[in-house]
């Protein structure tokens, strides 16, 4: 693969990142400067790493920015039940960056394991 963009991971992450931004214009505007701008951030951080990472030259360098966008998904996850549990919004409007959200993580695990072995 030569080029970040040709990885459905990374796809996918820009569509959460997207819908993470319509998810929080829902959240009060007095969270703008706290959580709103936490998952902002932390959802740009999943795409940013996985090209970052795909950019460089060594595979190990490659492992640890796929565990940073990892980490940076396991953030966003619990922001997400917070603001879940505090009823910024209606529920049924977390569903979409639940479930890309959820497939994201599984994704990079998968390449997290074949990168490692590529290593090995």
């Amino acid at each position: 693969m030569n080029s970040y963009k040709e990885l459905a991971v990374w796809e996918k992450s820009i569509e959460l990142a997207k819908e993470i931004y319509v998810l929080t214009g829902y959240f009060p505007k007095s969270e703008l400067f706290g959580i709103t701008n936490q998952m902002r951030r932390a959802s740009i951080s999943i795409s940013s790493n996985i090209a970052e990472g795909h950019t460089r030259y060594h595979k190990q360098e490659y492992a640890q920015f796929l565990r940073i966008a990892f980490a940076s998904g396991a953030e966003l996850e619990t922001q997400l039940i917070i603001s879940k549990s505090l009823d910024f919004c209606p529920k049924e409007k977390y569903k979409k960056s639940e479930m890309l959200l959820s497939e994201i993580m599984k994704m990079l695990n998968r390449l997290i394991f074949v990168v490692k072995n590529q290593i090995s």
